[in-house]
């Protein structure tokens, strides 16, 4: 059963940071790209950044310079490194899998992880 676990998830203030991470298993990760995905009340999901199977990342805009997105192969491990956290970042993050490329869409990566909820105040 291919499954998805994030965690890391937290309230932090406004400057602070965390790592999340997405526990892939049921499938060979390796062999295609993740990504991670956010949601906040009311709103749509939101793309923060994607990792190819060769590693190559890509980072939404909003959060460019601020978030980094990295993998450990041999943990089948997916990370999201938040930094300078704002309050606009805070929504449940999810962690997706499974697509060939490493879109920015939610339609191409077929496997999700339940999310992990990011809470930052000021």
């Amino acid at each position: 059963q291919v499954q998805l676990v994030e965690s890391g998830g937290g309230s932090v203030q406004a400057g602070g940071s965390l790592r999340l991470s997405c526990v892939a298993s049921g499938y060979n990760a390796n062999n295609y790209a993740m990504a991670w995905f956010r949601q906040a009340p009311g709103r749509e999901r939101e793309a923060v950044a994607a990792i190819s199977k060769y590693g190559i990342a890509t980072v939404a805009a909003y959060v460019k310079g601020r978030f980094s997105i990295s993998k450990d192969n041999a943990k089948s491990t997916l990370f999201l490194q938040m930094n300078s956290l704002k309050g606009e970042d805070s929504a449940m993050y999810y962690c997706a899998g499974g697509a060939d490329v490493a879109a920015m869409t939610p339609a191409r990566y077929p496997h999700w992880g339940r999310g992990t909820q990011v809470t930052v105040s000021s």
